[in-house]
């Protein structure tokens, strides 16, 4: 039997993961930040005070550990080859996650300072109040509120609410990588907005392409890259970040991942983001 020391971890694994996770955008980093986490409760359950709120406690922990392990996640961005991309949490297409951030939104968060993010993420996408982020963080609720507030007006300012529905996501997808991989220009201009751009995370490798803004722009280069990458790629259709999105496998391994933000009457692609780079498609089945 689990003793209760894990057992209560292990309940609220999965609420750690997905707060650290939509804070850090990486895999890795928060799989340590969880490890720092249970080794701080494991310890901690050594005194002989009980802590009264577990919930709370490793919430705490595990925040402050996250908003820590952001400084040595910009120290690696400086020497990192290429445009960088949130690392993608894939599932099957019939899971839904309520609690996941899509991928652009992920983009957006990136350009909040460390604190905005983790206050964004904490009120925004979990609910929680600005008195109980005080104290995680060890604010008051006055300050907590300002910085939600600032975070709030620069997300949404970037990024307008909008969460299309899943069936015209999934058909967005499929029309999009019908005509990018087939190399059908007219049919590419048809479906990205005039504004539309393109982000290609390869870490240096092929995939890898600075961001790139214009529907004409955009479908040349795509009609250019489906003769050298377009054969052989098998499309399976996952569900990326809590949305339909692509897997791209070729000889059954993963090649790339592909999601699409939305134009908000849902008819044209408005953001693409093509996350290409090995060493983030590890944990992808």
């Amino acid at each position: 039997m689990t003793d209760p020391t894990t057992q209560v971890f292990s309940q609220q694994r999965e609420l750690l993961f997905s707060v650290v996770y939509n804070i850090l955008g990486t895999v890795a980093d928060t799989e340590d930040v969880l490890q720092e986490t249970w080794l701080a409760w494991s310890g901690r359950q050594q005194g002989a005070e009980p802590v009264e709120n577990p919930r709370a406690y490793l919430v705490r922990v595990a925040v402050n550990r996250a908003l820590a392990q952001q400084a040595v996640i910009s120290r690696r961005r400086e020497t990192y080859v290429g445009p960088w991309l949130p690392e993608p949490i894939v599932r099957p297409l019939e899971e839904h996650d309520t609690e996941s951030v899509s991928m652009a939104m992920l983009v957006v968060l990136e350009t909040l300072t460390p604190l905005e993010r983790a206050v964004f993420v904490l009120h925004e996408v979990f609910g929680y109040a600005h008195t109980e982020i005080g104290d995680i963080l060890g604010r008051s609720a006055a300050a907590v509120r300002q910085v939600a507030h600032r975070a709030r007006e620069h997300v949404h300012a970037r990024r307008p609410r909008f969460e299309p529905d899943p069936r015209v996501q999934r058909e967005a997808t499929e029309r999009f990588l019908a005509a990018a991989l087939g190399g059908d220009l007219d049919a590419l201009m048809e479906i990205l907005a005039p504004d539309v751009t393109l982000w290609g995370d390869g870490a240096g490798n092929a995939g890898g392409v600075r961001p790139m803004q214009g529907r004409d722009k955009v479908a040349r280069l795509l009609a250019a890259l489906a003769g050298r990458s377009g054969e052989g790629l098998d499309v399976r259709y996952r569900s990326v970040n809590g949305e339909p999105s692509a897997l791209l496998v070729t000889g059954g391994v993963p090649f790339a991942v592909v999601t699409l933000d939305l134009t908000p009457d849902g008819r044209q692609v408005s953001g693409i983001y093509v996350v290409a780079n090995p060493d983030k498609l590890t944990h992808v089945d």
